[in-house]
């Protein structure tokens, strides 16, 4: 099997790490436990922490045993952001947010076989210590200089609002956390994004002084275009895994919208295609960029690991109807609606003329132009050309409870929205 640090290496995963060598050596002598930590400050994960869920998920094909720690204790702090302090979620908004990341972050890991995955709350934990123990046993360990001179503690302090010691003392709970999955599992790796290497060499240095036992830590890096911008957004906001949050739909457009000039970097980050697979992916964007092959195939791997394949298969037989080549009948009304929000619009009721459509779309300057078109075979209803020129809407064009579909010619579509 090939070196683990050097497939995520070659994948461009691996930002910053404790002793490289000592945790090669680690890797390579049997299998170890590793984890990495979720807060849940929203309802849902998004494209981001599908990074570092690579990452385990690769460490886990290789052998070793993914420690899911979903932060339900840490989740009511909040770790320091760059600019002000985070707003405070209720316990009950924590909890069930804490609930739905446990329940996405199972769908994206193996919990079977050997080295199946595991799941923890830190709130398990943390709910118990009483301050006298929190000072004692843990914040002892911990020297002021170290912890003001963390990068984004130094930022903080410097601003006009600077930082309350509630957000200060996060790293001593999330380094905490590190020590107790090494007394109760045996974890020696702790994985995380790059932003996050503070907290995470401060759970390292806590269980030396502690167990006096090294332990790794590894961080993967914060994906960035190629002109340096971050990669993520949509037009709506962020890439959520939750459908309710954002459409498979909307995700699967996001990813085969990747640029060239990014798409076989996003290959090898976001999915499990061989070296081989994705140096022939490079080999077409080079040669044949127009055929966008390689955004095809991310598109699809991203959308079928994070949201089934059931569900790729829906948003592809969508895309289809809006080339022409599916009849609108057969995709769920769901799907559709999103594959055809973004459309040119306009309301009607039913029995109102394809006619009055055409120009109320402004795809015709008037009813004469417009029933010429339609004559000629050049309108289609649902795909399906029409070539009566008093044709109305009529109740079996409906699809779902409320779109009908207009295509004149091969270019311009829109929906109709019934009133």
């Amino acid at each position: 099997m090939a070196d683990i640090l050097d497939e995520l290496q070659w994948r461009g995963l691996i930002a910053q790490h404790s002793d490289i060598d000592e945790l090669r050596k680690a890797l390579n002598e049997g299998s170890i436990s590793f984890y990495c930590g979720f807060d849940p400050t929203a309802a849902s994960l998004h494209h981001g922490h599908l990074v570092a869920v690579k990452m385990m998920r690769h460490l886990q094909m290789a052998g070793h045993r993914p420690i899911v720690l979903v932060g339900g204790a840490t989740g009511l702090i909040g770790d320091p952001r760059p600019k002000g302090e985070r707003s405070l979620n209720t316990r009950e908004t924590v909890a069930q947010w804490t609930q739905a990341l446990r329940d996405q972050l199972e769908s994206l890991l193996d919990f079977e076989g050997p080295n199946a995955a595991i799941t923890v709350n830190n709130l398990d934990w943390t709910q118990g210590m009483n301050t006298i123990d929190f000072l004692r046993d843990l914040g002892k360990h911990f020297r002021m200089g170290t912890m003001l001179s963390k990068d984004i503690v130094a930022r903080r302090l410097q601003s006009d609002e600077g930082i309350s010691f509630t957000e200060f003392s996060y790293q001593i709970l999330q380094a905490n956390d590190y020590l107790e999955l090494y007394r109760r599992y045996g974890c020696t790796l702790e994985l995380g994004g790059n932003d996050q290497w503070g907290n995470i060499v401060g759970g390292m240095d806590l269980i030396r002084k502690v167990e006096g036992t090294n332990v790794h830590v590894l961080t993967n890096q914060l994906i960035t275009k190629s002109d340096g911008t971050k990669f993520g957004k949509t037009e709506g906001g962020a890439v959520w895994l939750n459908p309710q949050m954002l459409s498979p739909y909307k995700f699967y457009q996001f990813w085969l919208n990747t640029a060239d000039a990014d798409v076989i970097r996003m290959l090898k980050v976001f999915t499990f295609l061989s070296r081989e697979e994705i140096e022939k992916l490079e080999v077409e964007v080079a040669e044949r960029p127009h055929a966008r092959q390689a955004q095809r195939v991310l598109a699809d791997e991203v959308t079928t690991w994070v949201h089934g394949a059931e569900a790729t298969a829906r948003v592809k037989d969508a895309s289809s109807v809006l080339f022409g080549k599916k009849d609108p009948q057969e995709v769920d009304a769901d799907t559709l609606r999103d594959a055809v929000a973004e459309l040119p619009s306009v309301e009607a009721s039913l029995g109102t003329s394809v006619q009055d459509v055409l120009v109320s779309l402004g795809f015709e300057k008037g009813r004469g132009a417009a029933r010429r078109t339609i004559a000629s075979g050049g309108v289609a209803i649902n795909n399906v050309k029409i070539t009566d020129e008093e044709r109305a809407l009529e109740a079996s064009d409906v699809l779902g409870s409320s779109l009908i579909l207009v295509r004149k010619g091969r270019k311009n579509m829109a929906v109709i929205r019934l009133i």
